[in-house]
């Protein structure tokens, strides 16, 4: 069913939407990866991508926070791929802070790369899939867009919001032989997840020790091909996963590690730098910004 159909997946370059966009390839099915990263660590998941499953295979660098980008990366895949039968709206980012204390900036940013972003990218590739009559759009929404969690006020509304918008247009597409459905991960542990979490947890332990657990991370589950067991905790969790993960997720790990050593340090300011593509980005968010957390 997935041979010869072109697709893309924002958010691509790592975490859930690369193991999707591996899914996918073979399949045999064409693929445009999207998202941020190493220029050259990106073009060998590309040609790995291309020669493993003998599958031709693109990249876009499309910043999804900017709908004339999302539009211009529905063209390059028609382009390039020859049609978008296949949307996966994965890219997110996460920032976790009290409802009083949010940065309006943080806010937004949330909103409009997980949620407008898929909002913005389904009304650009919808047409060409009715007028072919078939498409399907998956959105990566989270057991927080059934659900909530404190200090996630951006994520949880983003989230709930991307499965109300799921809805609307599966009902509008029911006749048209597009569908629209929703994925709600629970714990996937990514580097910008962990990051997050471990540096929370690392403030109020005020030093890295194994014997403190991060709670949070005690619950994590993978839907891909590796796990961290509830029963291993804190750094251990992190050095077992290292061992498991494929090699660019690796280090991602390392990085995460040590954004949570500079927390520990107290240099754990959110401060914003520029990324690749010129858009501010907290030290957290650097660290595996692809993929989609929840």
């Amino acid at each position: 069913m997935l041979k010869d159909k072109a697709a893309i997946v924002t958010g691509s370059t790592s975490g859930i939407g690369l193991g999707i966009a591996t899914a996918l390839a073979a399949q045999k099915s064409r693929v445009m990866l999207n998202g941020f990263g190493d220029r050259a660590a990106i073009e060998n998941i590309r040609k790995g991508l291309a020669e493993q499953h003998g599958v031709k295979t693109a990249y876009s660098s499309a910043d999804v926070s900017r709908p004339a980008e999302i539009r211009a990366l529905i063209e390059s895949a028609e382009r390039e791929l020859g049609a978008v039968d296949i949307l996966v709206n994965n890219a997110g980012i996460q920032h976790v802070a009290p409802v009083e204390e949010f940065p309006d900036d943080k806010w937004d940013a949330i909103i409009a790369i997980n949620l407008s972003a898929a909002f913005h990218a389904v009304k650009a590739a919808l047409p060409g899939m009715k007028r072919r009559g078939w498409g399907r759009i998956i959105n990566i929404a989270s057991a927080h867009g059934l659900v909530a969690s404190a200090e996630k006020a951006g994520y949880v509304a983003a989230k709930h919001g991307l499965v109300g918008l799921t809805k609307v247009v599966a009902i509008e597409t029911a006749n048209s032989g597009v569908t629209c459905n929703a994925i709600c991960p629970g714990w996937v542990l990514e580097a910008t997840d962990a990051a997050i979490h471990l540096a929370r947890a690392g403030r109020r332990a005020g030093r890295l020790s194994v014997r403190r657990p991060c709670r949070d991370l005690d619950r994590r589950r993978s839907i891909g091909g590796w796990r961290v067991d509830g029963a291993v905790r804190g750094h251990r969790a992190l050095k077992q996963a290292e061992g498991r993960a494929p090699a660019n997720l690796r280090s991602e790990t390392e990085q995460a590690v040590a954004a949570l050593k500079e927390a520990v340090k107290g240099e754990d300011k959110d401060e914003r730098t520029p990324d690749a593509g010129g858009n501010a980005r907290t030290r957290a968010s650097q660290v595996g910004c692809a993929g989609s957390s929840s």
